[in-house]
């Protein structure tokens, strides 16, 4: 099994000093409870039971001040659900997490969930999401300048004299002008809705953003000109990212680190140039083998074989092994332990362990890998 203190060693391997924010452990189920006929149904015989949906199972993470880390896998393998319960939209089913941003003498606080309620809030308001769909997370009948100023002036970080000349620099900030602020959101293109969702996460000057699939909706040269401010917004204001995204080609190029989830489980981490030109888990090495290259002239798709299985029935031991071509028996017994397989390089395979490594080798088990 992955021991808690193997995964929190991975989750920490590249992490200088104390991380922003740790997660220990995470996990995260939606239940759908029994409908009325399905009651009586069960009651009269029928084998009906409570639908249990794993999103994330027992994930471990940490992230540094100042970092972006990258968090890549295939939809519906729990990376949104990851980023809420990060930023404690979602209460996990179990497992911590910890803020470590705030503390003078630089020891870990208690877990997030378990403090007072207004050292929670205080720390909640460090924490902000940029959004895939901006227009869906906006109010289409409220003005952008009242929506983006909402939350500074609830939370009394700016005070009503002063709204007016925030709103102007903050939105000259991310690349907008400021006599747009009396429009709606439907009078603003794709690129200046994602620039109006990141000036809101911004208001309440936080720390640690998640952005899930914020570029995703973007034409190609927009994408780089939000990459491009997500990039300065970091070196002027300090801010930590986790980046969550299906595009490896935008991961790599702003990532630091990066995490490879599969079905609610993290299979791999390392850093961006050891993951992208070193991959190991053999779901990485799928994923990564099919980006777009220049050179090597034609050459044919391959996608990674089978569809990934329904979180309502996650597949025995490894996860990943319906569909790997090196799968054994042992990979539907067991889940693999994360191992160290280079310095501050982490992978959750079979194939990782010495002594299952060289016997695959010898059968050709591990051709390719």
């Amino acid at each position: 099994m992955i021991t808690e203190k193997n995964e929190s060693l991975a989750s920490r391997s590249l992490v200088p000093g104390t991380p922003l924010l740790e997660l220990r452990q995470i996990g995260k189920r939606f239940s759908r409870t029994l409908d009325l006929p399905a009651r009586i149904a069960r009651k009269l015989g029928a084998e009906i039971s409570t639908e249990t949906v794993h999103a994330v199972d027992k994930v471990s993470l940490s992230i540094g001040r100042g970092e972006v880390v990258g968090l890549v896998g295939e939809s519906g393998c729990g990376k949104s659900t990851l980023g809420r319960l990060a930023l404690g939209v979602y209460p996990p089913s179990e497992g911590q997490r910890f803020w470590h941003g705030n503390e003078a003498n630089g020891q870990a606080v208690s877990s997030i969930d378990h403090l007072p309620a207004a050292a929670r809030r205080a720390i909640q308001l460090k924490m902000q999401m940029v959004f895939q769909d901006p227009y869906a997370s906006l109010n289409p009948r409220m003005r952008v300048g009242k929506a983006i100023s909402e939350a500074p002036l609830a939370h009394g970080l700016i005070q009503p004299q002063e709204r007016d000349a925030w709103l102007a620099q903050l939105l000259q900030k991310v690349g907008l002008d400021p006599s747009l602020a009396e429009r709606y959101p439907h009078q603003f293109s794709g690129g200046q809705r994602a620039r109006i969702g990141i000036a809101r996460a911004l208001a309440v000057q936080p720390e640690f953003i998640v952005c899930d699939e914020a570029v995703a909706a973007l034409d190609v040269s927009i994408q780089a000109q939000i990459i491009n401010l997500f990039m300065q917004l970091r070196a002027d204001l300090g801010l930590t990212y986790l980046f969550i995204s299906h595009d490896l080609a935008v991961v790599r190029h702003i990532s630091d680190r990066v995490f490879i989830m599969y079905l609610g489980r993290i299979v791999e981490t390392a850093n961006t140039d050891e993951i992208f030109e070193h991959p190991h888990h053999p779901y990485t090495k799928a994923l990564i083998a099919e980006l777009p290259k220049i050179a090597g002239g034609k050459r044919s798709y391959q996608p990674i074989q089978g569809e990934i299985p329904s979180p309502l029935h996650p597949p025995s031991g490894c996860h990943f092994h319906p569909r790997c071509p090196h799968a054994m028996p042992e990979c539907k017994r067991a889940q693999p332990t994360f191992r160290q397989v280079a310095p501050g390089h982490w992978s959750a395979c079979i194939l990782d362990q010495p002594d299952v490594g060289q016997v695959a080798i010898l059968h050709g088990t591990k051709a390719g890998l």
